[in-house]
């Protein structure tokens, strides 16, 4: 009965969430709004943050990263037009909850994390939640995934000083890219498309992201997960 009456709690929080943070800020995209009432956010922080998990703001998560604040999430996969077939690749997992919304939308998701502890915690809750489309892997976000490359939409959750040149090599022609720009002072969210193999920008508007660092921390792995 406990369990039950916290899940309708966080349910309630949920829907005002969606009503009062998205669709009430001018989030138009029904399938993106209809994906973040689904994916508990709850799941994706720690316990002391829970209570505030539908809250309009970042959370602190482990290795000194952060959970996004809803509305930049939404407007960021607005913004990405995202189709039930598409292949989308991210960079900057952190616990997962960008991912599994964006699993909600896409038929694949390759989601890429710098901190190996970090990606194994969020392929572990992507799994219990039930993403089997989702795809962690523990490595440079700079250079993306070609494995799995070109990809349809690429959505990039950390501040680069530019549009890092692989990630739109890696681009489906006619494809977009949603990226933070700047510098840990000033960061603006730009969407790049892809048309005749050059990137055509539109500035979108202010925001603060941790930076999109090179290489992987000393002592980090490579290891995969989905």
């Amino acid at each position: 009965m406990f369990w039950k009456l916290q899940s309708d709690a966080f349910v309630r929080k949920r829907e005002q969430m969606v009503q009062s943070q998205l669709r009430a800020r001018g989030i138009r995209d029904e399938r993106v709004l209809k994906a973040m009432m689904r994916v508990p956010r709850h799941e994706f922080v720690g316990h002391e943050s829970q209570a505030g998990a539908y809250e309009d703001h970042p959370l602190p998560i482990s290795c000194n990263q952060t959970i996004s604040q809803p509305y930049i999430v939404a407007l960021m996969l607005e913004y990405l037009q995202i189709s039930p077939g598409d292949m989308v690749l991210e960079i900057g997992t952190g616990t997962g909850y960008q991912a599994a919304v964006l699993g909600e939308l896409a038929a694949q998701v390759y989601t890429i994390e710098r901190y190996a502890a970090l990606a194994g915690s969020a392929s572990d809750i992507l799994g219990r939640l039930g993403y089997e489309n989702v795809t962690v892997i523990s490595g440079d976000g700079n250079l993306g995934y070609p494995q799995a490359a070109p990809f349809d939409q690429i959505v990039v959750a950390a501040a680069a000083p530019n549009i890092p040149p692989a990630l739109f090599a890696q681009l489906r022609e006619g494809g977009r890219m949603i990226v933070p720009v700047g510098n840990e002072f000033t960061q603006e969210l730009q969407l790049v498309r892809k048309k005749r193999g050059q990137g055509i920008a539109a500035t979108l508007e202010g925001c603060r992201f941790v930076p999109l660092v090179p290489g992987t921390p000393p002592g980090e792995g490579s290891n995969s997960g989905g």
